[in-house]
């Protein structure tokens, strides 16, 4: 086994994880703790992004992130069951990470826009958070199956190695 994903990524990933939770299920009613959970998302995006320039190998986005061409290829290779096996994440886990963090910004952003006083407050901002949290929805789920696939089709327990940090060693085939 070989260590790839340090604590820090780690606590943030579920930390972020119990954020989203907390902060769906307060949607209606419980406004404090809503606001508070949103709060917190916000900090931890902020945390993710420094840590994604400063942080160890496998956390930084120069890492991971890949050209968009490199991953509709690697997306395309996925249907066909011929994707390599990266010891980090792979180019689609790389667009979703991007897409997540993007998403779940922009809905903190128009979350924090609707504390303003009702008078400053942008007609249609309500309407953007709502609909901007159904897409960061359906990218959670699209992530989950994701993880489930990548799981299969590489034979190994990627939420498991989200919790103690190691995955498989690197063959000769994989991508280190």
């Amino acid at each position: 086994m070989t260590r790839v994903w340090d604590p820090l990524v780690r606590i943030f990933h579920w930390t972020l994880v119990i954020t989203f939770a907390v902060t769906w299920v307060t949607s209606e009613g419980w406004d404090a703790l809503h606001e508070w959970s949103g709060y917190a998302a916000g900090a931890l995006i902020a945390f993710r992004v420094i840590w994604g320039l400063i942080g160890p190998k496998y956390a930084r986005f120069t890492q991971f992130v890949k050209s968009p061409k490199t991953t509709v290829a690697y997306i395309r290779s996925m249907t066909e069951r011929k994707e390599q096996r990266y010891l980090g994440h792979n180019p689609a886990g790389a667009a979703m990470i991007i897409a997540l963090l993007l998403t779940l910004g922009v809905t903190v952003w128009t979350g924090w826009m609707l504390t303003a006083p009702a008078a400053t407050r942008l007609w249609w901002m309500s309407d953007a958070h709502g609909l901007i949290t159904s897409v960061l929805m359906a990218l959670v789920l699209a992530h989950i199956a994701g993880v489930f696939l990548a799981s299969y089709h590489h034979k190994e327990n990627l939420f498991r190695s989200m919790v103690h940090g190691k995955k498989r060693a690197a063959e000769d085939s994989d991508v280190a």
